[in-house]
């Protein structure tokens, strides 16, 4: 209880370092530059409080939980040799975690907002549900395509930068065939994908994966797959757009 309790506080101190910059950037333009006093100063700093806290517990359980059960889930799922059990897993979870994550909720929300304004789709809360929905699970299957194909890789060994490479490759002729409207959304949507969520699990799972494979260097084969969760998104939205817009 007291080590949990000591590492707590030591994550906290780590989240008031990390955001320590960001306050003194925003004081000293605000102070110095504009040389206007800091409006809602209370309520700023009670804002302050509540983002250390939450940044310290979400960092801390990162630690505590995500991160182990992904590495520990990777590595019995190698320990049972199911090439089929594995992929599905790695299909799932990124799937999953794309569907759930916050960042990606908010910006399909919007788009079905712009692009009902734009008199793109229909003004009525069905359409637009519908619009964000497609949009959100169009990501979703994307993203896990994409941590499918990393965990193959990782198993194969084969090198990253030949995806990489072709999936670029691709980008940039969906680029030039899909509809302009949707383009700034696609290279949004593999932003906002890797976020909160996804990329503590998706990060544990490879490099717990490649730390179970005889020959794998985690440091090496363990890291890419938040490269592909970035990069699948833009062509599947562009894809999704052709067919909708």
């Amino acid at each position: 209880m007291i080590k949990s309790l000591r590492a707590l506080l030591s994550t906290m101190g780590d989240s008031l370092r990390d955001l320590a910059p960001i306050i003194l950037v925003i004081a000293f333009f605000q102070l110095v530059v504009l040389g206007q006093p800091i409006p809602n100063l209370i309520e700023i700093l009670l804002g302050t409080f509540f983002v250390v806290l939450g940044l310290t517990f979400f960092i801390f359980g990162l630690e505590m939980g995500l991160f182990p059960l992904g590495e520990s889930m990777a590595q019995a799922f190698a320990r049972k040799g199911s090439l089929f059990w594995l992929i599905v897993f790695a299909f799932a979870l990124g799937f999953g975690t794309t569907v759930a994550e916050p960042a990606l909720i908010a910006v399909s929300q919007e788009a079905a907002n712009v692009a009902a304004d734009a008199g793109m789709i229909d003004t009525d809360v069905a359409a637009k549900e519908s619009y964000a929905n497609g949009l959100r699970y169009t990501v979703a299957l994307s993203v896990g395509l994409a941590v499918l194909i990393g965990v193959i890789r990782i198993i194969r060994g084969w090198p990253i930068h030949y995806f990489i490479i072709v999936g670029y490759i691709l980008v940039v002729i969906m680029t030039s065939i899909a509809p302009k409207e949707i383009i700034g959304i696609a290279y949004d949507s593999g932003g906002v994908t890797t976020s909160t969520i996804t990329v503590p699990l998706v990060t544990a799972l490879g490099v717990g994966l490649a730390s179970s494979i005889k020959g794998r260097n985690p440091m090496i084969d363990g890291f890419g797959l938040i490269a592909f969760a970035s990069l699948t998104p833009m062509i599947f939205v562009m894809a999704y757009g052709m067919f909708t817009l």
